[in-house]
């Protein structure tokens, strides 16, 4: 098959853009999910929507290529391309055109005048193969009426036809698109929204902004509606561990979004579980909408009575919780870390205990996840307490780990 820059599947080129801009260390020949011919499609097509942000290196292994993007550089997400590259055919371009030409001439009409007209007024006018039918008019009216792009109303058993009216005055929102378009989860929305605008404001710039996790929009997009319906869905899952896929129906209940590293992920009760647990975006390759639940409400429940001790995504099989102290010494003149305590709390509790020292207390399903972040306090913490064994362990070895590295003696610190 020739090489094309549009595609047909969103499916195939997410996993592509995924390899290329999260790995990047797979040359050619370890591709082995696609034929060596399919690699170079795929990369040609990537590099036509992302040429100026793919770069390459060379090892023993061979050429190693990959997505480069500085995102403090870059005033708009450069991965929506890749939905703007959707193939059509020669049918879909005459209906898109004829039909809204059609509609803008009459106020209301049935889809029979409508196909009569096609025939006699435009296509008569060409040498041309293409015939359409009723059933070909039809869905491409329903696909536009879904779109929002005309309406209908019944006249006996028939439906009239007509352009939808849009008095929404883009130029006034230019500035919000712009920001929603690299801001918001959907920002493809905003991007598309954008595409209708001559010039393109270009002042927005974002210190962390996660540009990759726009890949995820259509799987985003069809969990916001089954959340919005209450409906159950079955995903498909690929874990990269195992190299297999998976299948689970789940009930989606919440989307939660890191603020280190951008990645989202899926709150749902999992009836193969029965329980709630999270989903990563980035492993579901597709979404098959299911029945809508009736028990949503005790399900929802119950994702808010484990909120309440949630610190990242880890929920244990237990019920009990981590219960964790740190004693943590801020000097008169650091208010700006006590700032920063207030702010990254999330369920924890911040007491002053007199002088320059304070307690942050908080009770976590796993109080391991938050080991990261108390790194970051590391010089300001006098002890740190948790019922969780392992908490204390991890944290005082790194410690004797950083210790060694510096070359202090631990037995005289700790």
């Amino acid at each position: 098959m020739a090489y094309s820059e549009l595609v047909k599947d969103f499916k195939r080129i997410r996993d592509y853009l995924r390899e290329f801009f999260v790995y990047g260390f797979k040359n050619r020949a370890e591709y082995d999910t696609k034929s060596a011919r399919g690699y170079d499609n795929e990369r040609r097509r990537i590099e036509s929507w992302l040429g100026d942000f793919m770069s390459f290196h060379r090892d023993v292994s061979g050429k190693n290529v990959f997505i480069s993007v500085d995102s403090r550089t870059i005033p708009h997400n450069p991965l929506y391309k890749a939905f703007k590259a959707k193939t059509f055919t020669a049918t879909d371009v005459i209906l898109h055109f004829y039909v809204l030409d059609i509609l803008s001439q009459s106020e209301k009409i049935l889809l029979r005048e409508i196909l009569e007209k096609i025939t006699d007024d435009y296509l008569s006018y060409f040498e041309t193969s293409i015939t359409l039918d009723e059933s070909t008019l039809r869905k491409k009216l329903k696909e536009y009426e879904g779109l929002g792009l005309i309406t209908t109303e019944k006249s006996g058993r028939q439906l009239l036809y007509s352009r939808a009216d849009d008095r929404i005055d883009l130029n006034g929102w230019k500035d919000a698109i712009a920001f929603f378009s690299e801001a918001d989860p959907l920002g493809v929305v905003g991007s598309y929204l954008l595409d209708k605008f001559e010039s393109i404001p270009d002042y927005f710039r974002f210190k962390h902004h996660y540009v990759l996790f726009a890949m995820e929009s259509e799987i985003l997009y069809d969990l916001f509606e089954a959340i919005n319906t209450k409906q159950s869905v079955e995903l498909k899952i690929y874990n990269e561990r195992h190299g297999r896929p998976s299948s689970h129906v789940v009930v989606p209940l919440k989307i939660y979004v890191s603020t280190q590293n951008g990645r989202r992920y899926l709150l749902a009760y999992s009836y193969r579980f029965k329980r709630v647990i999270f989903y990563r975006l980035d492993s579901i390759r597709n979404i098959i909408f299911k029945e809508p639940e009736t028990e949503y409400g005790e399900y929802l429940n119950k994702a808010k009575h484990i909120k309440k001790n949630l610190w990242g995504v880890a929920i244990p099989t237990h019920e009990f919780v981590d219960h964790i102290e740190i004693d943590i010494r801020i000097e008169n003149y650091e208010e700006y870390i006590l700032s920063r305590l207030e702010r990254e709390k999330r369920n924890g509790v911040i007491a002053h205990l007199g002088g320059e020292l304070y307690r942050f207390t908080a009770d976590i399903c796993d109080a391991v996840e938050m080991i990261p972040w108390i790194r970051t306090f590391i010089g300001r913490i006098v002890t740190l307490r948790c019922n969780n064994k392992n908490v204390e362990e991890i944290f005082y070895e790194d410690l004797k780990t950083l210790f060694h590295m510096y070359g202090v003696d631990e037995d005289a610190v700790l």
